[in-house]
């Protein structure tokens, strides 16, 4: 039997298929470019993006205000192009958008994030933007495949740049929460500080009426001196009170002045030590001080400096018990001074770490002290500091103590005119090792009498 017949027909059979397919292809061609012209008048109409997507999430069509839109040309979006833009987070959440669409006969909506042209520059490295777009998917008409007999429609997804209602949406949030934290605030303010004032007003009110009443004074010359010793302490600490309170006013409404000046540090920290050695000496607590002899001065605010070393002696003395030690040492740096304030009192739990500086928060205090503060002592502290530019760092542990690290510059004035907030506390939950926070070894320790 001759071949040639059956040659001859394979041919035309293939000539055949190959003009379909062809003719196949040119339809699909076609019908792409329908579509893409289609999406062209409604990306015009709607302002934002128009694609075609397939089940993979690939994209079939684009419409061409895509460059003018995001600054990628069509030919980068197609195929895979787009999907690899996609947040790696949101492309789970792409796909089903897709395939929800695809599968049903409603409009099916999501957000997500999407690499966009813009980069920006993070030193060695570009930093690429990443864009918020909003996405509605809904089934598009169906083309059937010649030669499968099946279904093969995908989806028309229609995006929209959102990214500046998302930043209005996050400072809403951020403005709300603030607004929020600052009513909290306001509660918690009033109440504390009406205790902390009613507590030395009931005293100076109960004392006074005593001795003003002579049905009530009593005869005894000595219980008399009591009360008024009493009044004058409980007007004392009023008075404390109210200072801390305008103080911690001030400092957060921007409104306290500084005044810098060029001021030795050394005979300063003699003085705070002076101040406060009564109190360490009723506590029963040993006060030392150390600094290397050629300490040098800074330039800054002596009076917010004092302030700044009155708190910290004062709280450490405070929740150090009896036979402990307070220590006070300075050391300066290439460009600051470094001051620390170590303890050897009960410490601060890790939980307590995070709400240090928070106006009236007190962390565990001792069971046995009544003067437990206001709780304004570090947040006054916090303000100063970063009044003047500077750091703080606190270490603690509990039941071994605290130490606390101001870094101060040597000349404040250039950071303390771009300083408008508190200085932030970087906390370490466990002191460090034996010798690495003892500024004070290769030192001459003086102890206060």
């Amino acid at each position: 039997m001759s071949l040639l017949p059956i040659l001859i027909a394979a041919t035309v059979i293939a000539i055949t298929a190959g003009t379909g397919f062809v003719r196949l292809r040119s339809l699909r061609r076609g019908a792409e470019q329908a579509r893409a012209g289609q999406y062209d008048n409604l990306a015009a109409s709607m302002g934002c993006l128009v694609a075609g997507c397939d089940r993979s999430g690939s994209l079939t069509s684009v419409s061409s205000n895509c460059e003018a839109l995001f600054g990628v040309p069509p030919s980068e979006l197609l195929g895979r192009g787009f999907f690899d833009r996609v947040q790696v987070a949101d492309r789970p959440a792409f796909l089903k958008t897709i395939s929800d669409a695809r599968a049903g006969s409603v409009t099916v909506n999501a957000v997500l994030r999407w690499r966009g042209s813009t980069r920006v520059e993070r030193g060695p490295y570009a930093e690429p933007v990443f864009l918020w777009l909003e996405m509605q998917a809904r089934r598009g008409g169906e083309f059937r495949a010649a030669r499968e007999g099946t279904s093969n429609g995908g989806a028309i997804a229609v995006f929209r740049d959102v990214t500046e209602a998302k930043r209005r949406e996050a400072e809403l949030d951020d403005a709300r929460a603030a607004a929020e934290e600052a009513n909290a605030g306001k509660d918690y303010f009033l109440a504390h500080a009406g205790h902390e004032l009613r507590t030395p007003l009931n005293a100076i009110v109960g004392f006074s009426e005593l001795l003003g009443d002579p049905r009530l004074t009593p005869p005894d010359l000595e219980k008399q001196r009591e009360y008024a010793r009493i009044i004058n302490q409980s007007g004392l600490h009023l008075l404390a009170v109210v200072n801390s309170i305008l103080n911690m006013s001030k400092i957060q409404s921007g409104s306290l002045a500084i005044e810098l000046q060029p001021f030795a540090v050394a005979p300063l920290i003699d003085l705070c030590c002076d101040m406060v050695k009564l109190h360490a000496k009723d506590s029963g607590v040993e006060l030392l001080r150390a600094y290397p002899e050629n300490l040098a001065g800074i330039t800054g605010d002596k009076r917010a400096c004092t302030q700044i070393l009155i708190n910290l002696l004062s709280n450490a003395i405070k929740f150090t018990p009896p036979n402990g030690s307070v220590t006070i040492s300075a050391r300066p740096g290439p460009h600051d001074l470094l001051i620390l304030v170590a303890d050897t009192g009960i410490g601060i739990e890790e939980r307590d770490l995070a709400h240090l500086g928070d106006p009236f928060f007190q962390a565990r205090a001792l069971p046995d002290r009544q003067d437990k503060g206001t709780g304004l002592g570090l947040s006054i502290v916090r303000g100063l500091v970063g009044l003047q530019g500077g750091t703080i760092t606190v270490a603690s542990e509990p039941n071994k103590g605290t130490c606390v690290h101001v870094r101060l510059p040597l000349d404040c004035r250039g950071l303390a005119a771009r300083a408008a907030t508190p200085a932030r506390i970087e906390t370490i939950p466990g002191l460090p090792a034996p010798g690495q926070h003892d500024l004070y070894k290769q030192m001459k320790v003086h102890k206060i009498a």
